[in-house]
């Protein structure tokens, strides 16, 4: 008797309805966007948005469905996208502010979870940091539990939350803390004594991120749910889906690859020889995804772990792929480039210094004070200022090196069928990152820095420039160098000299 292949997770999420948290995010368009294309017959995709600034939620959902990555569904089969159901919100507050129509309709309807809330940033609070990441997977957690028929609650996570360990496993990290102790103590204390407090309360943790991510999944490992959490490493642009290359923020190596292809990131505290664990968007999607089928199928007890993120089987180094870049950033330029790209990292902190206030601090302030002799406003110095409070923080992951098992993303590939490992692509191992990186560049090109593929003859004529004159500036640099020396070796050859003549006399 033949084998008979397993469900395919189209069939699976047939007229299941999902809520998702995080939808206006970088991965919730993404997973949305999935969703939509490959699960042909999904239901409704419940979308949670807040206000945000001057722009209601209405408003928020209408801009999103008018750009990339739903410009294209739109065009071909704008009918899908009334799947998609906004439900205003906001998961930091009780019941996630939802109005009574609302909560008695997802109550009844929603069969899957995909929480994916979060402010990523490494540098927020304590207070903010836990407010929302950790209240707010509380509350969607407490909402989840008055649903009568849902099936799996989706938490995702990240691979730097315990970062403490060298080894990451697939399993649970009981937190440092209770993490109702620690949400009681942020909300009672007062901001200078909790700010005070802040270093002892992290236990190791490098930032606020990272500890409250950690206290967010010993909540989902506590609530008794049929969970799956999912531990993307850093996500980067898409491989394939929805567009090659498509990224639509700076987070992360994005960033870097825009500040050296421009010019003003010229140094680096890093250690090349360790491995930079990047996961393209989509490949993490496909495996979220996967992640809520097998949780589905097989209705675990408990939650399981997943890290999502390249193994041992398709390494690459820091080293390696700032080298693959700057020659991409040669063959593909950014336009708007201030100087030639260059520079190299370092695992030197006085080298790195010595050299950030040579070629980074020092051009940006005599350039800042041309600019404004020519009457416009000088902006270098700034710049230089953000990419230092950046890098300060970025550092802390470029200099040390972590092992994240992903044997359950290996497992989660072998057990779809034949089609669906196609559809849902999530094996890191057919990355070829020369191939990959030119996509990435010509992404960040084209839907983060909206340069046209029209200015790529025109940017290739400018770097070409600034090329022969980085290297006039370096000749003569070096040359007024020698004359310093010269000058000073040589007056002190002449005192010699006068000094000797008049002993003579």
């Amino acid at each position: 008797m033949a084998n008979l292949e397993p469900q395919s997770i189209s069939a699976w999420f047939d007229k299941k309805n999902v809520f998702i948290t995080g939808g206006t995010g970088y991965m919730g368009k993404v997973l949305i966007y999935k969703l939509l294309v490959s699960c042909h017959n999904i239901g409704k995709i419940y979308v949670l948005i807040r206000k945000k600034k001057d722009q209601d939620p209405q408003t928020r959902l209408v801009h999103m469905i008018q750009q990339e990555p739903f410009k294209g569904i739109k065009e071909k089969d704008a009918d899908k996208l009334k799947k998609i159901v906004l439900i205003p919100g906001d998961t930091t507050a009780k019941d996630l502010a939802l109005s009574t129509a609302d909560m008695e309709r997802m109550v009844q309807d929603v069969n899957v979870i995909f929480h994916m809330a979060a402010n990523v940033k490494f540098d927020l609070t304590l207070k903010e940091a836990v407010r929302i990441n950790t209240v707010g997977t509380k509350n969607v957690l407490d909402f989840a539990k008055k649903m009568s028929n849902l099936d799996v609650f989706i938490h995702v996570s990240t691979t730097y939350c315990q970062c403490e360990e060298s080894v990451l496993e697939e399993r649970n990290y009981p937190a440092p803390m209770e993490p109702q102790t620690v949400m009681d103590i942020v909300n009672n204390l007062k901001d200078d004594v909790l700010l005070a407090m802040t270093p002892k309360l992290l236990e190791g943790q490098p930032n606020t991120y990272a500890f409250s991510k950690a206290l967010s999944e010993d909540l989902v490992q506590r609530s008794g749910l049929r969970a799956g959490i999912a531990r993307p490493s850093i996500v980067v642009a898409s491989l394939n889906e929805p567009m090659p290359g498509w990224v639509d923020n700076v987070n992360g190596p994005t960033g870097l690859l825009i500040a050296a292809g421009k010019g003003v990131l010229r140094t680096m505290l890093m250690e090349g020889k360790y491995l930079i664990r990047v996961i393209p968007c989509d490949l993490a999607i496909n495996a979220i995804i996967g992640l809520a089928w097998k949780i589905g199928i097989e209705k675990p007890k408990e939650p399981i772990y997943m890290n999502v993120t390249t193994g041992s089987e398709n390494p690459i180094t820091w080293e390696n792929s700032i080298n693959i870049g700057r020659k991409l950033t040669e063959i593909y330029p950014f336009t708007g480039i201030l100087w030639y790209p260059g520079g190299s990292p370092t695992t030197s902190k006085f080298y790195h210094w010595t050299r950030r206030a040579l070629f980074q601090l020092l051009p940006a302030y005599l350039l800042d004070i041309v600019i404004a002799l020519s009457g416009n406003k000088p902006f270098l110095v700034h710049i230089q200022h953000r990419i230092s409070a950046g890098l300060e923080i970025v550092q802390y992951y470029t200099t040390k090196e972590w092992m994240f098992r992903n044997d359950r993303l290996k497992e989660l590939q072998n057990e779809l069928n034949s089609s669906d490992r196609n559809e849902f692509l999530m094996d890191p191992a057919v990355l070829n990152w020369d191939d990959y990186l030119v996509r990435y560049i010509l992404g960040i090109r084209l839907h983060y820095l909206k340069d046209d593929p029209s200015t790529l003859p025109r940017a290739r004529k400018v770097i070409k420039y600034l090329y022969y004159a980085d290297w006039v500036v370096k000749i003569g640099m070096t040359l007024l160098f020698l004359w310093f020396v010269y000058s000073w070796i040589n007056p002190v050859t002449e005192l010699t000299t006068t000094t000797f003549e008049i002993n003579e006399i």
